[in-house]
């Protein structure tokens, strides 16, 4: 099984998981690290993605205005539309190279989508893809967004990835049109089941079924300490 190296990562700056994802991309292309999945906490943002004008038309408050109440509006270079991140949303940046035998990118979103179902289903939550639309989706009649999925592949090296959202404050959702879906919700797991759920148990599930789902087998490292391996 191929090996993955999980990076826990905690909370970084949008700019800053941008330009180390660039990075490893390259580190990956060049065969001198193997295929990681970075997990993130993002402060306070808003990401463009490439499609149109990025989504900016979909931001609901001035740029200028989402600034000076300390929320970044950055460009991002994945796919979809804007999005927001911030506490107690999990974001995964998969950095693994699909070749030879994995060259599809719509199973690659699917695969992502696979794991972040098998992870809400973890917690009693049913969950589902919406035809047409990427993310999974939960809640009454399905309508609400419990995860997001924007991607880069370039020459099948993938980065960008997905951002479930565990606890997050679903207000600042309402600055935006997310990911261009008019007419829909978005949702928690907090919110679902109506408890606090650790970040980090959520994370080692997240681990497991993207190992699983991908053939990778995982180890994993928080920063500043040595990789352990995943049961």
């Amino acid at each position: 099984m191929i090996p993955l190296e999980v990076r826990r990562l905690g909370p970084t700056p949008y700019a800053d998981a941008l330009a180390l994802q660039r990075a490893l991309v390259e580190e990956r292309r060049a065969g001198r690290v193997g295929d990681l999945l970075l997990l993130v906490e993002h402060p306070h943002v808003l990401t463009l993605g490439v499609r149109g004008d990025g989504g900016l038309s979909h931001i609901l408050e001035p740029v200028e205005a989402l600034r000076a109440r300390g929320i970044d509006v950055h460009e991002s270079g994945r796919g979809g539309d804007v999005t927001y991140h911030g506490p107690g949303q999990i974001v995964g940046y998969p950095i693994i190279n699909l070749s030879p035998d994995r060259c599809d990118v719509h199973r690659y979103v699917r695969d992502l989508e696979e794991v972040l179902i098998r992870t809400a289903a973890d917690y009693g939550v049913e969950s589902r893809r919406e035809a047409g639309l990427s993310g999974v989706w939960a809640g009454p009649g399905f309508q609400e967004k419990l995860a997001a999925i924007g991607v880069r592949i370039a020459r099948w090296i993938t980065s960008h990835g997905f951002a479930f959202n565990v606890s997050t404050d679903l207000d600042y959702f309402k600055l935006i049109v997310p990911c261009g879906i008019a007419g829909r919700g978005v949702t928690s797991l907090e919110r679902i089941l109506g408890r606090a759920i650790p970040r980090p148990e959520v994370e080692d599930r997240i681990v497991e079924h993207f190992g699983a789902v991908f053939g990778r087998h995982p180890s994993t490292q928080a920063a500043g300490t040595p990789i352990r391996e995943v049961s």
